[in-house]
Order: C-alpha cells, then structure tokens, then sequence
C-alpha cells in the first residue's frame, strides 16, 4: 500500500479507545511520504503447552531471549530485513490474555513506531482461523508470521513483482517439515512432511501478501467449504494452495538463519546460539571474584558473588547469584540462587532456589530448597 497522499491529520495524535481493537494511547509516526506501508500480522493464542511451566504466567512469545521478548525480536528482524515499513501490528490473542499483556505489547508496538491492534482467537481452529480472525483488518499489503519461529538474513527481502512471498530455510531432513516446490524463484506447490525428496526448503511460519482482501477472500473459503485437515483444524496452506491453482504469483525468501523458540530445549538452544553471535566477548570485572565463561549474557542491575556463570547463560534484570556454578541456563528476572549447580534449566521471575544441584525448570513465583 503505497501512501503518497499524506495529509496533516495523519501526523497528529491518534486516539483510540480502550478495549476496542486499538489500546487508548498516542501514535507518533516517523513515516515519510513516499515510504511503503504494510500490516505485521501475529498470531499467539496458543496455550505454550510445550514451555511450561513458564507459559502458565506469561504467553510464550514475550518470554526473553537474552534481554529481549521473542516477539519484539521477530518485529525488529522484519524492520532490518523488509523493503517496506511496518505501519501496524495486529496481535492475535487468546480470550485470557490480560491488560497487562496487552500493554506490554503496546509498549513494545510504539518503540517501532507502529499501531497496535488487537484480535482474539477462540476457539483455537487453525492457522487459517486464526488468520480470518483479523478480517476487518485484511487489506493492502500483509505480512503474517507466527511469533515462537526466529529467523535472520544478511539481504533485504524485495517484495516486489509476486501475489505472495513465503520464508524457506534449506534443511537437511525435509521429511520432517512442510516445504515449497519450486521451480527457480516461483513456487509451485506446498507438501507436507514428503515421504520422498521432493524440495528441502522448509516453511518457516512467515507469509507476506500483496493483498489483504484476497488473502480474507482465502480463509473464509477455507471455513466456509469446511476444509478441514489433520486434526479438526483449518490450515492457512490450503488457502495458499488455491491461491496458486488460481494462477497468483508465489515466490521465495530464503533466510540464512531460522531458530525455534517453541519448546524448553528449542528455547534454551536458541538463547545460545543468540548470545554467542550478540555477545562473544564480556567485561568479566563488573564480577569481581567469580568466574565468567563466555558467552554469556547479563543484564544490569544483576548481582553475581563467589560464583561461576557460564557458558551459555542469560540471567535478566534484578538476579541475584551467591555461591552457585550455572552454565546453559535461562534464569528471568528478579530470581535468587544460592548454592545452585545447575546445566540446562529455565528458571522463572522472582524465583528463589538453594541448595538445587541439577537440572531443574522452575515457574514463575516459586521456592525451592534442598535441605
């Protein structure tokens, strides 16, 4: 959608009020006449059963990955990586999803100077559902891109030219994914899981539209028709399916990075593979008397004595660390360990442990010592 009329209104404050689809706050744009314009289109009403315990206080996609929430990750990739700007975000949420999650995302939607709006799925039905949930914002160019998948390019994605662009990551074992057929830079077809070699470009959950009204058009002919697939759910590939029997233009994006954060393990892998590409090298005085292995991640405020951190562990803001040796692990914000020794764990916010040898995967609020 290309915005060459801009009027002055559009630079002013924009109200909006308080559960209607827009959070009541003000919008300050720093778009330029002339510059692309294009929805984010988000998806997160899952359960985040496979991260429990730490998706029973907190949907999955606002858990950190080394300092920052899986989903602002994911929005500031597309920022980087799109040849367009990124006007407004629509959150797909599930009917549980509190204010407080709401505002948060807001908060993070303004730091990108983008809108945000708010949709919720229930029941859960399927990608395809979850997509017709956000029917009366299906128009111009879209973008939609479920929020527990990670992704990076050194190149800008041109959009340009296709009816839609589907992200792809060569993998070695296609057999365990969906993948696109292709022929050149067009895609012809969609499988899942092939028995048989067929195409190792994966599908990595991230789909961008040229027009929003056809893709609406899509997934309410999903429904309607009752195209149901494995499950009982409605699948957002069989709208791409008929869209290319139809004749629209499918092309592909292949990213040189795709990381899941969708389970435990995924979660705990991923924040390696992050921290070692973002921080290689650490000051280890800020932790007088301890032992830093890098990489590492450690935000401020974190308080470490007598201790041994590391490899591969983040620890937020407000932690504090006495006596304990961690390496791989994840360990949340205002957390308290003593005398800990532990590989491969997650531990929530505002969790106390001590005296824990081992592996452990704590929530959020919780206590535990080991007399």
């Amino acid at each position: 959608m290309l915005k060459s009329d801009v009027s002055q209104e559009y630079f002013k404050h924009l109200e909006f009020v308080r559960d209607r689809p827009y959070i009541h706050r003000t919008f300050k744009t720093k778009f330029r006449i002339g510059d692309k314009y294009m929805k984010l289109i988000i998806p997160m009403a899952g359960r985040g059963t496979r991260v429990r315990p730490h998706s029973h206080t907190i949907p999955k996609p606002l858990l950190p990955v080394a300092g920052t929430m899986i989903i602002e990750r994911l929005v500031e990739t597309f920022i980087r990586t799109l040849d367009r700007k990124i006007e407004e975000i629509v959150y797909i949420l599930g009917p549980d999803f509190g204010q407080d999650i709401k505002d948060q995302l807001t908060a993070m939607s303004d730091r990108h100077n983008a809108k945000a709006v708010f949709r919720v799925q229930f029941p859960a039905l399927g990608t395809a559902h979850a997509v017709a949930c956000t029917n009366e914002d299906l128009e111009g160019e879209v973008i939609v891109a479920f929020a527990d998948t990670l992704f990076d390019s050194k190149e800008k994605f041109n959009l340009d030219g296709a009816d839609s662009v589907i992200w792809l990551k060569r993998v070695e074992d296609p057999s365990r994914f969906g993948v696109a057929v292709h022929e050149g830079e067009t895609i012809t077809s969609f499988v899942e899981k092939p028995k048989e070699f067929i195409s190792d470009l994966a599908i990595i959950g991230v789909y961008y539209f040229k027009d929003g009204e056809e893709l609406k058009r899509q997934v309410n002919r999903v429904m309607e028709e009752d195209l149901k697939g494995p499950g009982g759910e409605y699948f957002l590939t069989e709208a791409l399916d008929n869209m290319i029997n139809e004749g629209k233009i499918f092309k592909i994006a292949t990213v040189d990075q795709w990381l899941d954060c969708g389970t435990l393990t995924a979660w705990l892998e991923t924040t390696g593979e992050i921290i070692a590409k973002e921080n290689p090298e650490f000051d280890t005085s800020r932790f007088p008397g301890c032992t830093i292995h890098t990489p590492v991640f450690i935000a401020e405020g974190v308080s470490i004595q007598n201790s041994t951190i590391g490899p591969n562990v983040s620890i937020e803001t407000g932690t504090s660390i006495k006596n304990s040796k961690i390496e791989n692990t994840i360990i949340r914000d205002n957390a308290h360990l003593e005398d800990v020794e532990t590989s491969g764990s997650t531990i929530g916010a505002h969790t106390a442990l001590k005296n824990v040898k081992g592996k452990v995967d704590v929530g959020d609020h919780s206590s535990l010592e080991i007399s």
